[in-house]
């Protein structure tokens, strides 16, 4: 079952099925007074409570992007095969009260999983298993050991290493979970052999933590390519934690959900510059992302271009963003439009500019028509500022599954503006 897919395949329609008849054999047909009167009123509730919840989804479930209809569709089937099991509970046996239980679960499942099958989170079982069991990242190995590797005098490893690493927070005072450093095969080489290598960050999406682009994002597999076909050269990732916890939406920025700017900007490049003997050359420092991290990556080579000159922004948003205006003003910013204002992109480049030395690309999906836009806007108000961008649209939608290979896409050229 481990590498079962939850995004396509058997299993999600085979579970979908299966809800739908167990919320058939729930409702059933009974006696008229159930069938004409009990049965629409349960309908109604169930699609009125669905409603309110899809309207006002932000607010209550902390979602900020429209979902698939299918989701809120089975969303509404598994409020209504709960209220079959209490409106009916006393006309039903024990099988049919079964049967309502059931059914809820299911359609909850098959809900929940139409929201993974949207974002691309949990690709299989074993993936949610993983998670949810805190199960090790293999082949994560300590600081100390690395460390302690003896150089290899100029020989050059097959692979690089990936390093759980506790990065200080003391500029910031951010909490945040372990964090990893994917080391290239060269820096294994000695300091006597090795060159002074680049460095990237690179942040996930609002739900999620510093793994994600491990397990999702293909990174340390793409790095590895490269630096195979290049003796053993490739930027050093690091993998930040630009949030805290699941659920919690810093967008990158100071406030009331922590000091995630300032770990991003201080803490991690001291840390990184003193631990792994890098370059603190800002135009060797990038900072990649995906969904929210896009959003990051462009705000904080703009914001911070004497410590980050080059970006690589894959789906990205218009401007840091916790729901509406009205929600984000006072979630990210505490009521402050001046705030604000410092981390909109847009603003920010106008005051700033110009800009010496910064690029970037934007990477779309073809089906996500106002990321395009949008990135089209941020291409263009960048060019005004001497920034040198492209925008490039793909096959695909939001997904980790779209942001994998474009990643990829985009390393070599992102390697080439780090030199």
């Amino acid at each position: 079952m481990q590498t079962v897919s939850l995004l396509k395949g058997w299993f999600p329609l085979v579970v979908a099925l299966l809800a739908a008849g167990m919320l058939l054999l729930a409702v059933g047909w009974r006696d008229q007074t159930w069938r004409l009167r009990r049965v629409p009123v349960v309908a109604v509730v169930a699609v009125i409570v669905t409603l309110l919840l899809s309207s006002n989804s932000a607010s209550l479930l902390g979602i900020t992007d429209p979902l698939p209809a299918n989701v809120w569709i089975w969303a509404g089937c598994a409020i209504g095969a709960l209220l079959v099991l209490a409106v009916g509970w006393r006309s039903a046996g024990w099988w049919r009260r079964g049967a309502a239980l059931a059914a809820a679960l299911l359609a909850a499942f098959v809900c929940a999983n139409g929201v993974n099958q949207f974002v691309g989170y949990y690709p299989t079982i074993g993936a949610v298993w993983d998670d949810w069991t805190h199960t090790p990242l293999p082949g994560v190995t300590s600081i100390s050991s690395v460390k302690h590797h003896p150089p290899t005098d100029g020989n050059i490893l097959p692979e690089g290493k990936l390093v759980g690493v506790t990065i200080p927070s003391t500029r910031s005072g951010f909490k945040h979970r372990q964090e990893l450093v994917y080391l290239p095969p060269t820096w294994f080489r000695g300091p006597a052999f090795r060159p002074t290598l680049p460095v990237v960050e690179l942040v996930g999406g609002e739900r999620g933590g510093p793994p994600d682009w491990v397990r999702l994002g293909n990174a340390v597999q793409t790095a590895n390519s490269y630096a195979a076909r290049h003796n053993g050269y490739a930027p050093i990732l690091v993998f930040v934690d630009a949030t805290g916890g699941f659920s919690n939406d810093t967008e990158c920025v100071n406030g009331r959900h922590g000091q995630a700017e300032d770990h991003l900007v201080r803490d991690v490049p001291e840390y990184i510059v003193k631990t792994f003997d890098t370059t603190a050359d800002p135009n060797r420092w990038g900072v990649a992302g995906f969904s929210m991290g896009g959003t990051c990556a462009l705000g904080l080579v703009v914001e911070h271009p004497d410590v980050f000159r080059h970006f690589v922004d894959i789906s990205g948003d218009l401007t840091p963003n916790s729901g509406n205006a009205e929600q984000t003003l006072s979630d990210l910013y505490g009521g402050s439009t001046k705030d604000r204002a410092l981390h909109d992109p847009q603003t920010v480049m106008r005051v700033h500019g110009p800009y010496t030395g910064v690029s970037g690309l934007f990477l779309v999906s073809k089906h996500e028509t106002i990321h395009i836009r949008e990135a089209g806007d941020l291409s263009r108000a960048a060019a005004k500022v001497g920034i040198k961008t492209q925008l490039i649209v793909s096959p695909g939608t939001h997904v980790w599954q779209f942001a994998a290979p474009a990643f990829a896409q985009a390393f070599p050229w992102f390697v080439s503006q780090l030199k």
